[in-house]
Order: C-alpha cells, then structure tokens, then sequence
C-alpha cells in the first residue's frame, strides 16, 4: 500500500463510499471507519449543507485539507469515506491507499432516489440539488478520480459485501 496502512474511498457522490467503508470494517475488524464529511461536521459544528450556503464551497475545500493534513498526520488502519470533491486535497495519497469506487451517473441517481431514504440522501448533498448541473459536475471528474487512485473499483450493480472481499484481497 501507499502512504500510510489507511485504505482511502473516493468517488461521486452517493457511489456508495460510506456503505462500503462500514462493510469492510464488518469484514476486517482491525480496522476502524471515519468518514472525511462527519469530520468537518463534527470539527465546525455544523451540517455541511449550511457550510456550502453560508460560507460557500471555497470555505468547504479549506475544511476537507484540513481534514487531510489531520489524517495523514494522525490516523493509521482506517477505512475512510469521503465526500465526493475530497480527492482534490493535496498530498492524497500520504492517507493511505486511494480507491476511486466508480460507477456511471444513471446508476449513481438511481441508488439515491430509489433509496427508502432517498429525501434524506438528496437533502445531505447540496451539489445534487440540480441534477443536469451534478451530471456535469460528474463529468468534469470523472477522469480527475482515476488518476488519483491507486486502485479503481467498479461498483455498477454490485453488492457491498462482495466489493468488500474484493477490495480486501486485492489490497492483500
């Protein structure tokens, strides 16, 4: 692994990074779970929706390298999801080993609104308010994700569990 014995998640949001990172856990209790949003969350008190519309995406980015620096200084044996931009932080990879989960948009949309919690899953993530304007955000990263990754996971109509017996053994 690169970096530090961390197994880093990332891609668009609502992929799945959050599911995944509780199963491997599930399946490898040695390691433990953090997700970069809950951190933010937890660090400034407050919902990341209201940081977006209050103090704006710019404020949010400085929030995810800060959440970064932290974790690449303090954190080993984890599992960490993160949100959906986190994988422009700089020194990515000083994490841990980074794994984009990817998936095509029409899957991604149809996991959240079909979701027997789907208000709540729209409600959390303020950039899918529009979709045409998170179809394009989507397109703009696509790429962007591959080439930060270490690994590249598809998770198109896959179940949790056996992404997880995947990823495990190809992290070895």
């Amino acid at each position: 692994m690169t970096g530090r014995s961390n197994i880093l998640l990332i891609g668009f949001m609502g992929v799945g990074k959050g599911a995944l990172a509780r199963e491997l856990v599930r399946q490898e209790p040695s390691y433990y779970a953090l997700d970069t949003d809950d951190m933010i969350e937890s660090l400034t008190n407050t919902k990341i929706k209201k940081i977006f519309a209050t103090a704006g995406e710019k404020a949010f980015r400085a929030l995810e390298q800060k959440t970064a620096d932290w974790l690449a200084r303090n954190v080993t044996h984890a599992v960490i999801s993160t949100g959906g931009g986190f994988y422009m932080v700089e020194g990515l990879q000083k994490i841990g080993t980074v794994v984009y989960l990817k998936a095509d948009f029409d899957w991604i949309y149809r996991r959240i609104t079909e979701a027997p919690n789907a208000k709540k899953k729209l409600k959390k993530r303020p950039l899918f308010q529009d979709v045409e304007k998170a179809r394009a955000l989507f397109k703009s990263r696509y790429e962007a994700y591959e080439k930060v990754a270490d690994i590249v996971l598809d998770v198109t109509k896959k179940d949790t569990q056996s992404l997880a017996r995947s990823l495990l053994k190809k992290l070895g």
